[in-house]
């Protein structure tokens, strides 16, 4: 962008590469590799080149295009690196000042839909499952610790003057401001987004009220880490899958603190009284990301082995994580989400506790060893609650909050005496004597949506942006 800025601004002024080469002590040729983008320049020489140009340095450092046919050469040339258009095996098209702009258009447009019938489906749901499996794999090699995101956050919070504690609205909005970005709230937000930004003016709008698990300071930050994170368009499912998730990391390493947090789990740990719910109070965040950056951390500084489940009422795994031993169930590809977990877990039992809402405590005898587990229904993570569960080998137990529990079950699934067969005694008096009338359940009968955001409308997006274009 910065490249196509200069030549904008060298060209209005009617200067050659030779003529702007003399002003700022430079040959045409190195000029000509910045303004294609191939080579970075140094700050002093941006600041010559304003200085020649007569034009403020931050004219120059804008994200935006500086023409629709600056707008188009970018959009073309990434066209040409994308795998639709290189699998065509064509010679590389460079656009000179001749080619027309109508042309341009049409070339674009021509890209766009070779990308977008090439991204119909995303991925089958044979191909997500496997997709979950292999990036839960590489999570659990790095104990789902990630250094670069961690610092990513932490400079985030730097450029902010961060003091510490829970990340107040008006913090988050100065994270924002100091990447040059801007956040606006949208009661016409299209259903099918999270948040929306609109990169021309990097203005980020969300909703004021939650969407699912996510406040709307997460939703904020999730959108804020695509673009800090280098993440680009998603080449296949999977791709969209690690930026997700990776997104997800940096909202959470924002508003809790690896610099705050780690003193803060290792006094929890010296006093036995590690707790999720604490860092939920401390840092205003909830409870499902509470656990979830608990088992960024605890493995790493702790040495605490961990595993994190999020299941429904009926048992129904929706993600989960191990590093611990502890055996999910899973399909023949590895694949964990929709799978149905045991009866005796926690994430099943605090379902029946007397009170859900308040963490449940309890040790579960697997077939892979002894495991404490607390798990809680977090209202938070959907209208009808899901069960967030964090558990530990039992040798770790010694160091968490409810450890006195004396609530302990067995499990021996995938056993069906377990509880995948109803009792004897049960099956014989019912069995052949029900017939249930069950949940339709269409979207097992449907691919994944397509695009290379799976799921978004792109009309919808297109016209909300049009219509707060001018505000």
């Amino acid at each position: 962008m910065f490249g196509q800025r200069l030549k904008h601004a060298r060209r209005a002024r009617g200067l050659t590469l030779a003529d702007l080469g003399a002003k700022v002590g430079r040959t045409p040729s190195v000029l000509s590799l910045i303004e294609n983008g191939k080579r970075e320049p140094r700050l002093s020489l941006v600041e010559q080149l304003a200085a020649a140009l007569g034009i403020p340095v931050a004219e120059l450092l804008k994200k935006q295009p500086p023409s629709r046919r600056a707008q188009l050469e970018i959009a073309l040339e990434q066209a040409q690196r994308d795998p639709s258009y290189t699998a065509l095996g064509l010679p590389e098209l460079r656009v000179g000042t001749r080619v027309p702009t109508d042309v341009l258009e049409h070339l674009v447009a021509l890209a766009s839909e070779l990308r977008a019938q090439r991204a119909k489906p995303a991925a089958t749901p044979e191909e997500a499952r496997a997709a979950n499996a292999a990036l839960r794999a590489s999570n659990r090699e790095q104990d789902n610790y990630i250094p670069a995101i961690e610092q990513a956050a932490a400079e985030a919070l730097m450029r902010a003057d961060y003091g510490g504690g829970a990340l107040s609205q008006g913090m988050l909005l100065t994270v924002v401001a100091r990447h040059g970005f801007t956040v606006r709230f949208a009661a016409d937000l299209p259903r099918s987004v999270r948040s929306l930004t609109d990169l021309r003016t990097n203005r980020i709008y969300v909703k004021q009220e939650p969407v699912g698990a996510h406040s709307p300071r997460a939703v904020i930050l999730q959108a804020l880490g695509h673009f800090l994170l280098g993440h680009d368009t998603p080449r296949d499912f999977a791709d969209f899958l690690r930026q997700r998730v990776e997104a997800s990391y940096f909202a959470a390493a924002v508003l809790i603190p690896e610099r705050a947090a780690v003193p803060f789990l290792h006094a929890a740990k010296e006093h036995r009284d590690l707790a999720v719910e604490d860092l939920v109070d401390v840092f205003s965040v909830s409870y499902e990301m509470a656990a979830h950056r608990v088992t960024n951390l605890i493995t790493n500084h702790l040495d605490v082995p961990c595993h994190f489940v999020k299941n429904d009422a009926s048992g129904v795994i929706y993600k989960a994580y191990e590093n611990d031993g502890v055996v999910f169930p899973a399909d023949a590809t590895g694949a964990i989400e929709g799978q149905r977990m045991c009866r005796q877990w926690s994430g099943r039992q605090v379902f029946a506790a007397a009170d859900r809402y308040s963490p449940h405590y309890q040790y579960s005898d697997t077939l892979a060893g002894t495991y404490f587990c607390v798990a809680q229904v977090d209202l938070k993570a959907g209208d009808t609650g899901f069960a967030i569960t964090l558990g530990v080998p039992f040798d770790h137990s010694r160091w968490f909050r409810g450890r006195e529990s004396t609530i302990r079950t067995r499990s021996r699934c995938p056993d069906g005496d377990c509880c995948q067969r109803a009792p004897a005694a049960l099956a014989g008096r019912w069995e052949g004597m029900a017939w249930p009338s069950a949940r339709a359940h269409s979207h097992v009968l449907s691919v994944l949506p397509s695009g290379a955001f799976p799921g978004v409308d792109d009309v919808d997006i297109y016209e909300f942006l049009d219509r707060h274009a001018d505000e």
